[in-house]
């Protein structure tokens, strides 16, 4: 897939992996609608020839407005990135249903009536793409992040069948699961912090926001159904898939060492 001259629509813009899709984007000669709540961060991120949507994609009547706005400015939409997400650590067991509804909202809801909105018009062009940005976590469950990591298995899952979907339609989705990413998330996350044997294991998978960015682009362009970086990250999937047990022992240790 050629990206260049394409517009796309990146939610979760204003830092982060969002902001740095835009600045690969822009590279590759992508028009972008860049969306997030802090219109400053925005505009900072932004090209000239960018449009700028502030809003708070948990709400429906945000989502719907954004994307009026996008395709009001540029007529189009070809690529839809569903980047924002939030975390939560607490147990599954115990955790509030305020923060959980809210996570899901925002990981899941969000980006199922982005796409929603996107796709009507995507389909009348016969072409576009959507970018699910899910994590590690949506292939691995991650005890601290089990709420999480169940959002994010409904995204993959979600991207699985939307591809099968809209393909004949020639639209094509692709899912990105990136390993740790040096970013500002841990500071938004709506309750608890990481186990410590957690922080001092991350950089195994450790990428920075611009690694993940490059490799969702380039995967845009080789038409990825799957982007997982780091490619080491393949190692912990394989794991959980050909030793389950020995990987639970593993996590469950560091989940309940610093309980």
């Amino acid at each position: 897939m050629r990206i260049d001259g394409k517009v796309a629509l990146i939610t979760g813009a204003s830092e982060g992996i969002g902001a740095a899709c835009v600045r690969a984007f822009h590279a590759r000669g992508v028009r972008v609608a860049l969306i997030a709540r802090d219109e400053a961060k925005l505009r900072a991120v932004a090209g000239e020839n960018d449009r700028v949507l502030t809003g708070d994609l948990t709400s429906a009547e945000d989502r719907r407005r954004v994307v009026e706005g996008a395709l009001a400015h540029f007529g189009r939409i070809d690529i839809l990135v569903n980047n924002a997400g939030v975390g939560l650590y607490a147990p599954a067991h115990q955790a509030p249903m305020e923060p959980t509804r809210r996570l899901f909202e925002l990981n899941f809801f969000a980006p199922l009536e982005m796409t929603q909105l996107v796709a009507p018009g995507m389909i009348r062009q016969g072409s576009g793409a959507i970018v699910n940005v899910s994590s590690i976590a949506g292939k691995v469950t991650l005890p601290w992040f089990t709420l999480y990591s169940a959002s994010k298995y409904a995204l993959c899952s979600l991207s699985d069948g939307l591809r099968m979907e809209l393909r004949r339609s020639g639209i094509h989705v692709m899912k990105v699961c990136p390993g740790y990413v040096d970013t500002g998330f841990q500071a938004h996350v709506l309750g608890g912090e990481s186990p410590a044997g957690v922080r001092g294991t991350r950089r195994t998978f450790a990428i920075t926001a611009e690694q993940c960015a490059e490799a969702i682009a380039r995967g845009l362009e080789r038409n990825a159904r799957t982007v997982l970086t780091p490619r080491t990250g393949w190692l912990f999937v394989m794991a959980e898939r050909l030793f389950p047990g020995l990987l639970d022992a593993q996590l469950e240790r560091i989940y309940y060492a610093t309980r």
